[in-house]
């Protein structure tokens, strides 16, 4: 391992010191606190637990006297979505049980569960291990969840990606112990501080920060694989698989006015065979184990790695890890997203069926009972799950007799489906954000959908109703939400205040670009109006509004709407 040239942040300290992962969980995990201590804080990650606390309710509590409302968050690892309808059914009854009755798709394919108290940590934890779940690497400084192309079709390619996920989910989980030591009162297996063999991937420092792997194909890049810092691009001929483009150095997370974070699309590096498909991988995860600024957590990830020291050094370094030279990286044909919601056919005789899910929160609104149409359609029919890195849901392995009945059963507890939605709802992400996360800087899923209702009346204005326009909000610049692709991005950056990007892709191949720092979240809509009707007069054929706002330059519009909003606003000062 490279030996760090300035002082490890103190994250380093407490991994090593925690041998493997342990620490004082357990001790921490009996005491009567609501809450833990700093270092348990940072170990719980790798358990897949951030510890929080309600922030609607901690300045009053301050202001009493009174301790903050704590809580936990839980995140499973989920390899390419799949569930089987017991474990959903399980999962809906631990939510319930240990949560705020609310599961929450992810942007990484999973599930979420928020509001647990200390107290039914490790129950959660026990109940989801009960159904061969884990959360071991759902956060923390490891791989995280592997995610793929999420359409259940039933042919080689789509078959191929998923076993290639799942191999990679296996073969990057960590290997301690000190999980099954805390949550299922397992034992000790070798787990000592001088056994350098029981993370041979990872070692006793475990990575620099957190390290994201993505599958696809051209024909579907709905998970945004090249935000990954390891993206894997399966090439085919046919149904036959030649081998994989690898890219490196993807990453969105930036902090505001700190021009040395940023983000970046991976790189391509090489072609592999499909018999190297694990070699490769470990390769690149030791390069970034061994090379990661462990100093600066800001400046930690892989992309800090590719992008300063240059793709040559990458390319060559790496292929010391692998052992042999590369071969370069093939061409490939443009990127798609299909659309997979609605019904679909899965290529066997049976059907999908993909269902939108509002900043992927499944839980019951007055309108719209989705967790439990959901629960009651799953119990009744059996069918198989798979989570979207859209933070949407389908139903599985369906015959072609049942659809009309889980369509009326669906829709009998309001549940939208994908006819009853335009396009700009279906391609809305959200974050969290308040008042769950610790590092929103303003509101983003709690505001989505009065923000998309306002979205929908400027685009019916300008007859854009059925575009397929990508927009993110997210709280704050990490970029949960994948922000910084997509045409539109919203980041907050202070209480009610937002970043405005605009002129990535829809398809996921292009970071869009900064043109207003601190709009107000009630001028969004009125922004949006005058960048529209720019698109509408302007437009060529089939030209989506990110690759407009590209090509007629995304500054220029910046300045176009300066000019029309500077006499009536303070904050409409476009980026320069």
């Amino acid at each position: 391992m490279a030996v760090p040239d300035k002082k490890p942040s103190g994250q380093e300290g407490i991994k090593e010191a925690s041998v493997y992962l342990k620490g004082n969980i357990l001790e921490e995990l009996a005491d009567s606190n609501p809450y833990v201590s700093d270092e348990t804080y940072e170990l719980l990650k790798f358990h897949g637990s951030y510890q929080g606390y309600d922030r609607d309710t901690a300045t009053a509590l301050k202001k009493a006297g009174k301790e903050k409302h704590w809580e936990f968050m839980l995140r499973m690892k989920c390899p390419g979505g799949r569930l089987t309808a017991h474990q959903y059914l399980v999962l809906d009854d631990i939510c319930e049980k240990y949560a705020n009755g609310t599961l929450r798709i992810t942007t990484r394919q999973t599930f979420q569960f928020h509001c647990i108290v200390k107290n039914n940590l490790k129950k959660h934890i026990a109940a989801l291990n009960e159904v061969l779940l884990s959360t071991l690497g759902g956060c923390g400084d490891v791989v995280r969840n592997v995610i793929c192309t999420a359409a259940p079709i039933k042919d080689k390619i789509h078959e191929r990606l998923l076993s290639d996920t799942r191999m990679l989910a296996e073969l990057c989980s960590p290997k301690t112990s000190a999980y099954h030591e805390i949550w299922m009162d397992g034992e000790n297996v070798a787990r000592t501080p001088d056994n350098e063999n029981l993370e041979p991937l990872y070692g006793k420092f475990y990575l620099p920060r957190k390290f994201k792997i993505g599958l696809a194909t051209t024909d579907d890049n709905s998970i945004d694989v090249l935000t990954h810092d390891l993206a894997i691009v399966l090439l085919f001929k046919g149904d036959e698989l030649e081998g994989y483009n690898i890219y490196l150095g993807g990453g969105l997370g930036m902090t505001h006015n700190k021009p040395e974070t940023y983000a970046r699309l991976a790189t391509p590096i090489a072609f592999v065979k499909p018999d190297q498909l694990a070699k490769v991988t470990e390769a690149v995860v030791k390069l970034q184990r061994d090379h990661g600024d462990r100093s600066n957590r800001k400046h930690s990830r892989l992309k800090y790695v590719v992008q300063e020291n240059g793709i040559e050094w990458t390319r060559k370094t790496l292929e010391e890890y692998f052992g042999e030279k590369f071969e370069d990286a093939r061409p490939t044909a443009a990127f798609q997203i299909p659309d997979n919601m609605g019904w679909r056919e899965q290529k066997d005789g049976k059907w999908f069926l993909g269902i939108p899910v509002s900043s992927g929160r499944i839980g019951d609104r007055p309108d719209e009972q989705v967790r439990t149409g959901l629960r009651e359609v799953i119990k009744k029919f059996g069918m198989n799950i798979t989570l979207t890195a859209d933070q949407n849901i389908i139903l599985c392995d369906i015959e072609e007799a049942q659809k009309d009945e889980i369509t009326k059963l669906l829709k009998s507890y309001g549940i939208k489906l994908a006819e009853d939605l335009t396009p700009v709802y279906k391609n809305f992400l959200a974050c969290v954000a308040l008042p769950t996360c610790g590092k929103a800087l303003a509101e983003a899923e709690r505001v989505k959908l009065p923000l998309v209702a306002d979205v929908e009346k400027v685009l019916e204005k300008h007859g854009l109703i059925d575009e397929r326009i990508a927009i993110r909000i997210a709280g704050c610049p990490n970029g949960c939400s994948r922000p910084y692709v997509g045409d539109i991005g919203i980041v907050g950056r202070i209480p009610d205040h937002y970043a405005l990007f605009i002129g990535g892709d829809f398809e996921g191949t292009r970071l869009n670009t900064k043109i207003f720092d601190r709009v107000p979240f009630v001028n969004i809509p009125e922004v949006l109006d005058l960048l529209f009707g720019k698109f509408t007069a302007g437009r060529k054929a089939s030209e989506g509004f990110g690759d407009f706002a590209h090509r007629v330059g995304e500054i220029a519009l910046g300045k176009f709407v300066e000019e029309s909003l500077i006499g009536k606003y303070k904050w409409a000062k476009a980026e320069a």
